[in-house]
């Protein structure tokens, strides 16, 4: 028996651009890697039991609305309500502020519903909606972005801080995603042993190592977007001692990965902040989500899930 209808109230984590994005030579699927931080959305959802529309606030973001409207299309207890989304993930920069919003929405409804609703579920209502990161997955994955499905899990990275500058501006990721370049058998090959070098880095902890293919991934997203700054970033950021670059392949941003295990940490933010200011309109710190529990927590069925993909 269903519980009675509450405030449901659901949250997701962000992603800082994406550790490495490409197609795979094996299946010729664009993928891309999350990287998790510590900043996101959550999302209230309030049931009002004598309505059937759905309210979202603010009213701009349409496509948590979509979301709501149709799990609520088939829900046995909830018929309408209030939508409210609140975080801190600027949109348009590539911090997957789109997809974590409706990944709260669907935790919020579910959670008003009395249930909880699991990763693969919500994959299959994203991939009405749009193409999407990862996000709704714990600690970084390897996730089919246009196709709205997981392609492996790698685990919890080691504790990074990101300091990202914006280059300014907006990129619409629908429109961005509309246009598949095309690829070379050569470059397919590279993005695919990226791809395992990567596996194996966030499996060992190896910060250099995760830094190096996020450094690569950053130069080969070149040929699809320039970033006239980026030669300069990446010479400075080896200079003051980082272990990488990162970028939003479809964003604003370009980050650069510390160790926040190295001693002189403070000092090297600081040193990232003036590389980031020079062609930045804001720089912004992030550090790296940790998984933990309940977000960690993996359904019974995930694996026969993940096998069957």
């Amino acid at each position: 028996m269903s519980a009675p209808p509450r405030v449901g109230v659901g949250s997701a984590f962000g992603s800082c651009g994406e550790l490495l994005q490409g197609v795979t030579v094996e299946s010729d699927r664009d993928f891309l890697v999350t990287l998790p931080i510590a900043r996101g959305a959550v999302a209230v959802f309030e049931p009002h039991p004598h309505r059937h529309t759905v309210s979202v606030v603010p009213a701009h973001k349409t496509k948590s609305g979509t979301l709501a409207r149709a799990l609520l299309a088939r829900s046995t207890v909830l018929r309408g309500g209030v939508l409210t989304l609140l975080g801190d993930l600027p949109e348009g920069k590539g911090l997957a502020s789109s997809t974590a919003d409706l990944v709260a929405t669907a935790r919020a409804v579910a959670d008003a519903e009395g249930r909880e609703i699991g990763a693969a579920e919500i994959e299959t209502e994203l991939r009405r909606i749009e193409p999407s990161d990862g996000v709704m997955y714990p600690g970084a994955v390897a996730f089919y972005h246009r196709d709205v499905r997981l392609l492996a899990m790698l685990g919890a990275l080691p504790p990074l801080t990101i300091v990202t500058g914006d280059e300014g501006g907006r990129v619409d990721t629908i429109a961005f995603n509309r246009c598949r370049p095309a690829f070379t058998a050569a470059a397919k090959r590279e993005y695919s042993a990226l791809l395992a070098e990567l596996t194996a880095a966030v499996a060992r902890g190896d910060v250099t190592a995760i830094g190096a293919v996020a450094t690569r991934s950053a130069e080969l997203s070149t040929a699809l977007r320039s970033r006239p700054h980026l030669d300069a970033t990446i010479g400075a950021a080896r200079t003051l001692g980082a272990a990488g670059v990162v970028v939003a392949h479809s964003g604003t941003t370009t980050g650069i990965l510390l160790d926040e295990a190295d001693p002189a940490l403070p000092a090297k933010i600081t040193a990232a902040q003036h590389v980031c200011a020079d062609f930045a309109t804001a720089v912004t710190v992030h550090r790296t989500w940790r998984p933990a529990p309940p977000d960690w927590t993996v359904p019974p069925r995930f694996a026969a899930e993940v096998a069957n993909r």
